[in-house]
């Protein structure tokens, strides 16, 4: 046991203020200086992190509290980044169970409460935003030890101890009448409750490597908790594969301890801390180091399988390289494969078809993560729509079935319910809350896509939706999903007012006027069920008896333009969004008409 440090993960639903309470450990840890200007949120550090509000990566920091170093891993709360979560759970002695006294606790409450408790993890419970309007944290805490009883909770994480606050304003306490001071009583608690790891320090140097870092100045960094013994740079260590048992050397360049929020370097290291090594080309997460030439191989955990596919392909449009600098199958093929080195929830594997990739992942937020982070790189690709990954057992094919809890106005329970029924959702469970009602159902991952969509379109933004995985069902046949038709483009050029003014009569439109379209792409939606083609490029005919300051009132009604994550839910199996660095086009697989035509003719439409 290595009696100065404990190492701690974060859990909660997604929104619950994980990161934000990070930020006040950090602050009251003293790991900035007392006039260091620090950003909201700063453990999230990737753009789109912050963009959307949500954590993606788990990351690693520590504070120092009374000659103790508290390591700290951030974890996201989606389910789709549930990889995230298992592999911080690898590193850690404790978690701090974050759950909103408003709220309660929701889908991934139950979701990284149960990984934790797998792990046989010791648990503090926090009720965080007690200042909340309508707040009950007593109610709450009663709900999570039910919770607890639920998921078969060992006696001793059901008597976790428990502390209520608000991570924001940077106060916690043991009980709700005492005073609001600091962090103090939760820093207290931690060194109480969690054990400090448990470590052989008189053993050869052994680590298993639970994450993967990258440096432009060292390259790959190794990230983990050291089991045994105790590491210093230039150390010859031995790697042992997860993927296929084979043994291969390497020499420690650097050894990274995480402090704030960065690392420093260090000499050495010793069992139980969680750090960094580099000097490795080719490592991956899940592979053993070891001093001991004789030494075995660490059990990795295995990952929950992804149920989504999806197929990424090379741009092939009529504008491809106007705005992206990587376009090439090539290109494309080195950056996916570079991915699931340090993703081990994402599956690459080259498609029959030349140029395209099938993707598989947990769900198709992830995957429209690493397509976001693509095209800001510079990246230029299609991406199709997500299917399933479906299994066979006894003879008879099987699909992914998911839990999905739907919060919704009391309003808007009728459509909600009446959308569910069209993609064949099992309503299991209906609760009235105090201006909303709950909803619960079992439904295919199948019916699942798309499904936000029309939640936000049917509450007008006021619904919320999370969902989990729950087992592999039966097939359950032919679902509708989208029950609009598209208006199609027939010529290329650049749009324009006089043209759309006329096409907006039909339905709505995704592009505006002055923008480039070609044959084949998707410029609007229209309230029938079928494809509708028309000419977005028509200029005005001026002649004698018309003048050119005729139709000058032309109004046009706002573009809609939808985010990556709608666009990719929103397309039909033979459509596809063309992603690039600037402009997310809808397009059919299939540009040409009469190409289109004979492919349906013949029964292969989208293949």
């Amino acid at each position: 046991m290595n009696q100065n440090i404990r190492n701690i993960a974060i859990i909660a639903h997604v929104d619950h203020g994980k990161t934000t309470l990070v930020d006040t450990l950090l602050k009251q840890g003293g790991a900035f200086r007392a006039n260091q200007q620090v950003d909201d949120r700063a453990m999230d550090s990737m753009d789109l992190e912050r963009e959307k509000g949500i954590t993606i990566k788990a990351k690693n920091t520590s504070v120092h509290w009374a000659d103790k170093i508290i390591n700290i891993v951030d974890t996201p709360g989606h389910a789709d980044f549930g990889g995230e979560v298992e592999r911080a759970l690898r590193m850690v002695d404790g978690v701090l169970l974050l759950v909103d006294a408003y709220d309660g606790p929701q889908a991934q409450t139950r979701f990284v409460l149960r990984k934790a408790l797998g792990h046989g993890l010791k648990v503090i419970i926090v009720l965080n935003k007690i200042d909340r309007e309508n707040a009950d944290p007593k109610e709450m805490y009663e709900k999570v030890l039910e919770l607890l009883l639920e998921l078969n909770a060992t006696e001793e994480q059901f008597d976790a101890p428990v502390v209520f606050g608000s991570g924001r304003d940077g106060y916690m306490m043991r009980k709700l009448d005492d005073e609001k001071k600091d962090l103090t009583p939760l820093f207290e608690v931690i060194l109480e409750h969690v054990p400090p790891p448990f470590a052989r320090p008189n053993q050869p140097f052994h680590m298993l490597v639970s994450n993967i870092d990258w440096s432009d100045y060292v390259g790959r960094i190794a990230v983990g908790k050291i089991l045994g013994g105790e590491v210093k740079i230039g150390d010859n260590v031995h790697i042992i594969r997860n993927r296929d048992g084979k043994r291969a050397r390497g020499k420690i360049t650097k050894v990274l301890e995480f402090s704030g929020l960065g690392t420093v370097e260090t000499s050495n290291a010793v069992a139980g801390n969680i750090v960094g090594l580099s000097g490795f080309e080719d490592i991956d997460i899940g592979d053993t180091l070891t001093a001991d030439p004789d030494g075995h191989a660490l059990p990795f955990t295995d990952i929950d399988p992804p149920t989504l596919e999806m197929q990424l392909a090379v741009n092939d449009g009529p504008l491809v390289g106007k705005e992206g600098k990587f376009v090439t199958s090539r290109q494309l093929r080195e950056r996916l494969y570079k991915e699931v080195k340090t993703n081990i929830s994402i599956f690459v594997e080259d498609a029959a078809a030349g140029g395209a990739f099938n993707v598989k992942a947990r769900g198709a937020m992830q995957i429209a993560v690493l397509v976001e982070t693509m095209r800001r790189e510079g990246f230029e690709l299609l991406v199709s729509r997500p299917t399933v990954i479906t299994k066979e057992v006894d003879g008879a094919i099987q699909e992914p079935y998911e839990t999905v809890w739907i919060e919704v106005p009391d309003d808007c329970v009728g459509a909600i319910m009446q959308n569910l029924a069209n993609r064949k959702g099992q309503l299991t469970n209906m609760e009235k809350l105090n201006a909303t009602t709950m909803i619960e159902a079992t439904i295919t991952t199948r019916g699942l896509i798309g499904m936000e969509v029309d939640l936000v379109n049917a509450t007008s933004g006021h619904g919320v939706m999370s969902h989990l995985f729950k087992e592999y069902g039966p097939w359950a046949g032919d679902l509708s999903t989208r029950i609009t038709g598209t208006l199609i483009a027939t010529e290329a050029g650049v749009t324009t007012a006089y043209a759309l003014e006329t096409i907006q009569e039909r339905g709505k439109l995704f592009v505006g006027a002055g923008e480039d379209v070609y044959e084949g792409m998707i410029i609007g939606e229209n309230p029938r069920d079928e494809g509708i083609p028309v000419n977005a490029v028509k200029a005005k005919q001026l002649t004698n008896f018309r003048s050119q300051g005729d139709g000058k009132g032309i109004q046009l009604t706002p573009a809609i333009k939808m985010s990556l994550e709608r666009c990719i839910e929103y397309i039909a199996p033979d459509e596809y969004v063309e992603v690039t660095p600037s402009t997310l086009r809808l397009r059919k697989k299939i540009l040409n008409s009469n190409e289109r035509r004979k492919a349906e003719r013949a029964g292969k439409s989208g293949a």
